[in-house]
């Protein structure tokens, strides 16, 4: 089965970059800008770098808000990075916004009481919270590279799937909930770790698609 990954483009992703990281893992890339792009669509990724409320307008304008809804209800692969975790939610401090609303819970500014750097830029380990197909069955330790001022707080605890430590509390890095999975950190700037985890959902995703 030819599997084809959307990359949803609303002005505000690092889309070469995660193209060229899914590239090298053979798997080709389809830019997603309208409603009709998705059809072609099994499986979508929604990146993100900058501000919550400008991606949202700029998300607005795409009209891909209730596509990407859709998708996501009715169980559908996606793939969320960055700012792309952010904007699945209901609600985030930055701006005062709505997100999408498909993950209960609200996007936080990260704590300043913690005598840690903010924004929070660098590497960091990931902690294990529970199995999901993005890690590998001998669960090595893996350092990914962040970039963020805000951290998204799920009301349901069982989606989160990975944490990293922040000072003294507990950051969500990654959520996975049913076909729905999104990370805080940029896989495609994270270098081996990253490119093993792209390669962990595109496994998953294989299988998924042929069952």
């Amino acid at each position: 089965m030819v599997i084809n990954i959307g990359l949803i483009d609303y002005g505000m992703g690092n889309l070469h970059s995660v193209e060229r990281s899914f590239n090298r893992l053979g798997q080709n890339i389809t830019i997603v800008k309208d409603p009709s792009d998705i059809k072609l669509c099994n499986a979508l990724i929604l990146p993100g770098v900058g501000s919550f409320r400008p991606a949202m307008r700029n998300l607005e304008d795409t009209k891909l808000i209730p596509e990407i809804q859709s998708w996501v209800l009715n169980d559908k692969p996606l793939l969320g990075i960055c700012l792309g975790l952010q904007l699945l939610f209901e609600f985030s401090e930055e701006g005062n916004a709505q997100g999408l609303g498909l993950i209960k819970g609200k996007v936080s500014n990260l704590p300043t009481n913690q005598n840690q750097h903010i924004p929070h830029i660098g590497w960091a380990l990931l902690n294990q919270s529970k199995h999901c197909p993005l890690f590998t069955k001998n669960n090595d330790p893996q350092w990914m590279y962040f970039v963020h001022s805000f951290a998204v707080m799920p009301s349901n605890k069982k989606d989160i799937a990975a944490t990293i430590d922040f000072g003294s509390t507990q950051v969500t890095a990654i959520i996975w909930r049913n076909k729905l999975a999104a990370c805080q950190f940029h896989p495609e700037k994270s270098g081996k770790s990253g490119e093993l985890l792209l390669k962990q959902w595109l496994s998953w995703l294989k299988t998924d698609l042929n069952n």
